[in-house]
């Protein structure tokens, strides 16, 4: 399955929106459940059925999402589940076999929908770059019109009722995925985190919740949901966002002022060792990205574009490879045929 997505990234990698060189990706979801059924980690199979059943029946008659396809859980294998965690349209925890749920992924990937994770709904929307206005909007536009259709467990009083408390309210969650290399290299990085933690965001790694930070990304998103709107939680996530991105470029402009060539030397040597391993595991090969990304945007380096090392990023993840040659690999198998990807994919730049 999922052959049409292999080879290439969706919309939101494509190094477009505001900042693209420190913000690679804006992502709002918002998480919604149907009134009089069990929230489905208390449900039985028959009744997540049935939510599956009522979703599935609210997309096929929404307009906004006419381009796209829903897929139930019996129909995705492991790798394929690995293959979308990757990129980003499925939670880890999603998709279990041997219980009732699905997934509705839009063509060009900006929108996910899954159904009977921890809330019956999880609307999903994704941008390129610092976009949360757009994907806000997209977000709610979707949301209203399967409301439409659907009867949502909302309380007057305490908003959208879910799963885990930390939602009630708006239910939402809107993150940035964005590079902070410049203040890693600084040794600056501790003190920002602290920072972001101490206005209420929450700072995670690559996947998400109980990921490592690799390659010098992290995700920043908000901490509350109740007692304010989806346009205040936005905004305030893009006010604090701005002032990340400040301060990485400072950094990135001291870097530059006071150790221009050793900066240089650390990217053309990353950019030396993609070029020709023949071997590469998957932090290592984030990490040196890390460093061409870095490169690109202090131009000192040319030799990549920006949206090619966002489309290595992904295609060079576990579950991408092995759709990529075709085959199941092991660790060793993978670390092989990720260098020769990279090697192939840099040739052609």
């Amino acid at each position: 399955m999922f052959e049409q997505m292999n080879g290439k990234i969706g919309n939101w990698l494509r190094a477009g929106g505001e900042e693209p060189s420190v913000v690679l990706s804006s992502r709002v979801r918002l998480a919604r459940n149907l009134k009089g059924l069990t929230y489905p980690i208390y449900a039985d199979n028959s009744t997540r059925e049935q939510v599956v059943s009522f979703v599935a029946t609210a997309i096929e008659k929404s307009p906004l999402l006419e381009s796209g396809g829903f897929y139930r859980s019996a129909e995705v294998n492991d790798l394929d589940r690995n293959f979308l965690i990757e990129r980003h349209l499925i939670s880890p925890e999603f998709i279990q076999p041997e219980s009732p749920s699905g997934v509705y992924i839009g063509t060009d990937e900006a929108t996910a929908i899954m159904v009977n994770e921890e809330d019956h709904l999880r609307v999903q929307t994704l941008g390129s770059g610092l976009s949360l206005s757009e994907v806000l909007k997209r977000a709610t536009g979707i949301d209203e019109e399967l409301a439409t259709t659907l009867d949502y467990d909302y309380d007057t009083d305490f908003g959208f009722l879910t799963s885990c408390p930390t939602n009630v309210g708006t239910g939402m969650r809107a993150s940035i995925l964005i590079h902070l290399a410049g203040l890693v290299l600084t040794k600056e990085i501790d003190s920002v985190i602290d920072h972001i933690t101490k206005l209420g965001l929450v700072v995670r790694g690559f996947y998400g919740e109980g990921s490592d930070v690799w390659g010098n990304l992290t995700q920043i998103s908000n901490q509350t949901t109740l007692g304010r709107s989806e346009h205040d939680i936005a905004e305030s996530l893009e006010k604090i966002t701005r002032q990340i991105i400040e301060f990485e470029n400072k950094a990135r402009e001291r870097l530059v002022a006071d150790a221009r060539d050793e900066i240089a030397d650390k990217v053309w040597r990353a950019y030396g060792i993609l070029r020709h391993a023949r071997v590469l595991t998957s932090e290592e090969t984030m990490n040196l990205f890390s460093a061409l990304r870095l490169g690109g945007a202090l131009e000192l380096f040319d030799r990549v574009p920006l949206r090619t090392i966002n489309e290595l990023l992904l295609l060079t993840q576990p579950a991408h490879l092995q759709k990529y040659v075709g085959e199941t690999l092991g660790a060793s198998q993978r670390d092989v045929a990720r260098a020769s990807l990279v090697r192939e994919r840099l040739a052609e730049t």
